[in-house]
């Protein structure tokens, strides 16, 4: 069906009067963009206008909108099975995605269960690991460690272990029991970081002396706690506080939802670090950002604690559209497009255009604590701190006018693009980054 402009006034009342979008107070928020295209690192809105996806749409996005190849699988896939019920059945791109995974992960990450996104994937996490102490006899333990600030979705386990990014304080009450750890986060020229792990060291040593028998799990986004302001740690401060948990024979779950896939640098951000999880989520990138879709992989030693004569220790959790062949088809093609492409080379390209931009950003009086990561720059705005305070919105707004999808995160603003994205992009990028910190710096410093 070709776009009819005259369609605008119609989708946009319907839109006011119909849809819940997320994250919006409907009372105060601007029209929504209508986005009738995307290809490349670009989307294109109804009026033909390209908007560069510098955070990828959410993160999601990786080899780049309406890839051919992935288009192909998606079209190729529909032609033969779209669905098929994942309990008693199982289909070649469920088991050949569950394969690849567990052959890129390290150890004996084998065992791959799915879901439909990063909040479930967590939530299944945490039953998990819950469960598992329950089959091998142990009752006591129901307490979650967490590191503050971090953030692991919206569902309800996902909101008590991300209660510290500040979105869920209405909830509290809902919750589960988790004991927040601090989280040293770093960034360039930070002279007291050695400080500050540190302290959050010996508060894990602290929670574990008197608490560790109580301990179902810990879960942390290793490297970097997306949502919750872009915020980087080294990894000597993962492989500390891993080691520790370790030494008390406690899961480790990594929430690598948005640092899975290359985000980082490397396929996975544990590469970096000494330390493989008991238990991983994944979803965003798993799918190029074309589907839902997320996957819990655990250790094979915890999958045969499930194991038994009945169903008593069986994982009783499932989804209507668990391992849909639509989205496994997409995954796989994904994955294999990570080696045509070289998709990793990439993203060093990336990272290394980033950090030759660092001193130009470290330049505005606007931000302070600025960062790098793999695909990822970030910096923290010197003035509003709140989500969607009137600067990060001004920002936002002020970007998009321009064809620039950049949504600062409370007080944080940062790029994540599309892997697909040129050098000419990029610097367009930076300068129109600039631009509006100038601007911002004259309305509001």
């Amino acid at each position: 069906m070709t776009w009819n402009r005259n369609q605008r006034p119609s989708i946009i009342q319907n839109d006011r009067r119909h849809v819940w979008h997320p994250f919006t107070q409907a009372m105060t928020e601007v029209d929504p963009v209508i986005i009738t295209r995307a290809k490349g690192a670009s989307l294109y809105d109804d009026e033909g206008r390209e908007i560069l996806d510098l955070i990828s749409s959410w993160w999601t996005c990786t080899h780049g909108h309406s890839h051919p190849e992935i288009n192909a699988a998606l079209s190729s896939q529909a032609e033969t099975l779209e669905h098929v019920m994942f309990a008693g059945f199982t289909h070649p791109k469920a088991v050949s995605l569950a394969t690849q995974l567990s052959g890129i992960l390290a150890e004996d990450l084998n065992r791959v269960f799915y879901s439909d996104n990063g909040s479930t994937a967590v939530e299944v996490a945490l039953k998990i690991a819950y469960q598992f102490w329950r089959n091998k006899g142990d009752k006591e333990r129901s307490l979650f460690l967490a590191m503050e600030g971090g953030y692991h979705g919206d569902t309800l386990g996902a909101m008590s272990v991300g209660r510290g990014s500040g979105f869920f304080s209405l909830y509290e009450d809902l919750m589960c029991e988790v004991q927040p750890i601090p989280f040293s986060a770093n960034w360039d020229g930070r002279l007291d970081i050695d400080e500050t792990e540190n302290i959050a060291i010996r508060e894990l040593e602290k929670v574990l002396e008197q608490k560790q028998n109580k301990i179902a799990a810990i879960i942390m986004e290793p490297l970097l706690q997306g949502a919750g302001g872009m915020k980087i740690c080294r990894p000597v401060f993962v492989d500390r506080i891993c080691s520790l948990v370790r030494e008390a024979s406690i899961p480790v779950i990594f929430d690598e939802i948005a640092t899975g896939f290359g985000r980082t640098g490397t396929m996975f951000a544990y590469e970096q670090t000494n330390t493989v999880p008991d238990i991983i989520c994944l979803s965003k990138g798993l799918t190029a950002g074309y589907m839902p879709l997320s996957v819990t992989v655990v250790r094979d030693q915890i999958y045969d604690q499930f194991l038994g004569p009945d169903f008593s220790t069986a994982l009783a959790h499932g989804h209507s559209f668990t391992a849909n062949p639509l989205a496994t088809a997409v995954a796989v093609r994904s994955l294999e497009l990570f080696q045509e492409e070289n998709t990793l080379d990439r993203i060093t390209q990336i990272e290394e255009r980033h950090c030759r931009f660092l001193e130009q950003l470290q330049m505005r009086r606007s931000v302070h604590h600025c960062r790098y990561l793999g695909s990822i720059l970030a910096a923290d705005l010197t003035m509003g701190s709140d989500y969607k305070s009137p600067i990060s919105v001004f920002l936002r707004d002020w970007y998009l006018e321009y064809g620039f999808n950049i949504r600062p995160i409370g007080a944080t603003l940062y790029l994540m693009p599309p892997y697909c994205i040129d050098e000419n992009q990029l610097d367009l990028a930076y300068e129109v980054l600039l631009e509006g910190l100038i601007l911002a710096e004259k309305k509001y410093l």
